[in-house]
Parts: structure tokens; C-alpha cells; sequence
């Protein structure tokens, strides 16, 4: 049984998940959905927003109320700065079916993960692959980071957490009155320690929902050599893009030019190709 089956109370889940259910969205332009199977009855809906198949890849999971569709103007942002940009959703959200749970949260990562790794090599996309997560997503990206740190890149966090307990008292949830204990959550402080992978970690000054002491704890509890933390000064939990604007998307592209030491600007890469192609 998954440690964070006892986070499976009704009472706990109506508080940690918000899911909001849609029909399939129209395609935005060069991008592609993956639907994953991930047991009977239950497939997650992915949408793939890039078309370089050799720039690097981001498997990004959402915040708790957010869809895969809520991407659709910011995927392209990712592909204007030469990044592939993978979101995925969770259990009963956007179309996905199934019903949200903590334990099934992790669980389905894993899934989504090797499956998706196995799309994308099989449809020609051989790029760097890089985990990140935002919020809630944190969990998924830190887990996944941990189970596979000698395949990925890098792993990047937004607004994330260090530790669940506090996180919930803010949510108004006394989980130890509830007989949990943090090892017993989400734990993303004790996994972060088996990370070694280049990690980045972006947080709001003003956030107040997780404040910037998780994120200081999760940059302490890293082991990686290449880590850093940037605080985005009068952001608060949900305004990291808006504030940031287009130095958000940079700052990522420039954490992981780092990583890979590929500096070459993309943009000016694509446009090169589609003159090859007019010439072809």
C-alpha cells in the first residue's frame, strides 16, 4: 500500500483536489494530444505543445486547479524560447477520467512517465528531458525525479512545497490530528534529498499559500551541484508568469541551456529550418 494511502479520506482529498472536467479542447496550432491508458477505466489526457524534435523536452505536471487546457497560451511561450512543453493532467480533470486520490496521484506519474517517454522516442523527439512541476505537481515532479534521477536532465519547481503537513494547516487541515505523519504524505523534502539531477527552483515573494520557507527547505534539502533558487519579487503563488512575463520563460531556457550546454538560440534554429523546407 502507497504511504500516502492514508491521505485517501474524503475529507483530505475534497481539500487537495479540485478537478475541473471539460470536453477535448480544439488543438492549438503544432501541438499534439496523448491520451495514456493508465489501468481499466482510467486514461489521462496529454497535450504535447512544441515540433523540434531534437529541443528539449519539459513533462510538466499542473497545479490542483488547473487542466491541461489552461496551457494552451503558454505551451507556445515554451516553444517561442525552443522548448517542448508536455503538460499532463491527473485523474478527473479536463477530459481525463477516473477520480483523483493522493496515493493515485504518484502512482499515475509513474505511468504517465514511462509512457510518455516511450511516445516521444517513438515519434522521433530526442531531446533532453526535463521534469517539472508547479504546486501540487511538485509532488509528482520531485517522485519522479528521485525514482529516475540517471534518465532526466533536470528537474524544475514552481511555487512547490518542501513539506505537507504546514501546507495543509494553511489549508485548514490538521492532518496530525488525523494520525499522519509527514513520511506518511508527499514527503517532497526527505525525496528531494535523492536528486541529484540539476535542479531549479522558482518561488514568489509574496506567495502565501506555500511561503518561500518551503522552497528555501527544499533548495537546503537538495544534494544536486547544479541547483538554484530565484525568488520572483511581488509574485504571490499564481502570479510567477505574469509578473515574470517573457524573463520567466528565459530564466528556464537559461537554466537548461546551462545544464546541456547548448546555447544556440532556437528561434533563429527553427526559423533556419523552415527556409531549408521553402528551399526543399
Amino acid at each position: 500500500m502507497p504511504a500516502t494511502a492514508i491521505m485517501d479520506r474524503p475529507e483530505i482529498l475534497q481539500v487537495l483536489f479540485h478537478p475541473r472536467k471539460t470536453v477535448r479542447t480544439p488543438l492549438p496550432p503544432e501541438s499534439t494530444d496523448i491520451d495514456v491508458n493508465i489501468e481499466n477505466d482510467v486514461r489521462i489526457g496529454c497535450r504535447l505543445h512544441g515540433r523540434d524534435q531534437d529541443a528539449p523536452v519539459i513533462l510538466f505536471f499542473h497545479g490542483n486547479g488547473e487542466i491541461v487546457a489552461d496551457y494552451d497560451d503558454i505551451g507556445p511561450m515554451y516553444r517561442q524560447v525552443g522548448l517542448n512543453f508536455l503538460v499532463t493532467d491527473y485523474r478527473g480533470y479536463g477530459w481525463s477520467t477516473g477520480t483523483p486520490t493522493s496515493s493515485s496521484l504518484l502512482s499515475d506519474a509513474h505511468v504517465l512517465y514511462r509512457e510518455l517517454k516511450k511516445w516521444l522516442a517513438d515519434n522521433g523527439y530526442s531531446g533532453d528531458l526535463f521534469l517539472m512541476g508547479r504546486s501540487l505537481g511538485s509532488a509528482c515532479a520531485i517522485e519522479l525525479a528521485a525514482a529516475f534521477d540517471d534518465e532526466i536532465s533536470g528537474l524544475i519547481i514552481e511555487s512547490g512545497f518542501a513539506q505537507t503537513l504546514p501546507l495543509a494547516r494553511t489549508l485548514g487541515m490538521d492532518l496530525e490530528r488525523l494520525g499522519v505523519r509527514e513520511e506518511d504524505t508527499f514527503n517532497n523534502a526527505a525525496k528531494i534529498a535523492g536528486v541529484t539531477s540539476p535542479t531549479f527552483i522558482l518561488h514568489g515573494q509574496r506567495d502565501t499559500l506555500i511561503p518561500i520557507w518551503q522552497a528555501e527547505k527544499l533548495m537546503a534539502a537538495s544534494p544536486a551541484r547544479t541547483r538554484e533558487l530565484q525568488i520572483i519579487p511581488g509574485a504571490d503563488h499564481n502570479s510567477l508568469m505574469a509578473v515574470g512575463g517573457i524573463h520567466y520563460f528565459q530564466a528556464i531556457r537559461q537554466f537548461i541551456d546551462k545544464v546541456t550546454g547548448r546555447s544556440e538560440d532556437w528561434r533563429q534554429r527553427r526559423r533556419r529550418i523552415k527556409q531549408q523546407r521553402q528551399k526543399g
